[in-house]
């Protein structure tokens, strides 16, 4: 295995009033390909601003992020974003579909902006949907569908790419017991493929399902538990 994620010495500040607030305090750590990982920490921790950085969604103010060994800081915003479109699936506790798409055209939707035609979209589309077990639901709109569909689809759309790396924010958070297992359950079965899954959360129980834990607090790494 080769180390897909790289953060080192990663500093985060915002201005507030003059006076810069730390939302991350020199983190380092590396993520192999192919591991199961979990982000943790309350609320206000600094676990969202670093799931941004690995994301691609922002920058640090000090130290270096890497993602397959390209320096975030050295890359262009055009750059950034075809990192983050070939790169990366997202899956988020809201699920962010877009309520006017049907199923299949929400996760055909990443792939029209890496230039695929309709063709080859529609296919790969209706077969990550098939995987989720949503092949009876290719024309529904996302409010017929429940909490669960929602997530699958959206789980659906992070896949369709082949991303190296899924993030999953709070993927849970929205949805009952049973339906939040059945969803860590998908994530296994991705990991097992070979692709990295990194979830973020607050849940400690998640945290303790996960090969391994990243344990933030007050924009530090508190402990870093492999299991493995």
């Amino acid at each position: 295995m080769s180390a897909i994620i790289r953060m080192n010495n990663v500093i985060k500040t915002y201005a507030m009033k003059d006076t810069p607030v730390y939302a991350l305090r020199g983190i380092s750590f590396s993520i192999e390909q192919g591991e199961y990982v979990s982000i943790m920490g309350p609320s206000g921790s600094g676990k969202s601003t670093c799931m941004n950085m690995i994301g691609c969604l922002d920058r640090p103010s000090g130290g270096t992020v890497e993602i397959n060994g390209k320096n975030t800081a050295d890359m262009t915003e055009a750059q950034l974003a075809e990192l983050r479109n070939r790169t990366v699936g997202f899956v988020f506790q809201q699920y962010h579909l877009l309520p006017a798409m049907t199923v299949l055209e929400n996760v055909m939707l990443p792939l029209r902006y890496q230039g695929i035609d309709r063709r080859e979209r529609k296919e790969r589309a209706q077969a990550a949907l098939e995987r989720m077990g949503l092949q009876n639901r290719l024309s529904h709109l996302p409010h017929e569908l429940s909490g669960g569909q929602k997530q699958r689809v959206a789980i659906a759309r992070a896949t369709v790419t082949n991303p190296h790396i899924i993030l999953a924010d709070e993927p849970t958070g929205a949805l009952d017991t049973e339906t939040g297992e059945q969803v860590l359950a998908l994530f296994s079965e991705i990991n097992s493929r070979g692709t990295t899954i990194i979830v973020v959360t607050h849940n400690p129980e998640i945290g303790e399902r996960t090969p391994r834990c990243i344990h933030i607090l007050d924009g530090k790494i508190e402990q870093d538990t492999n299991r493995v």
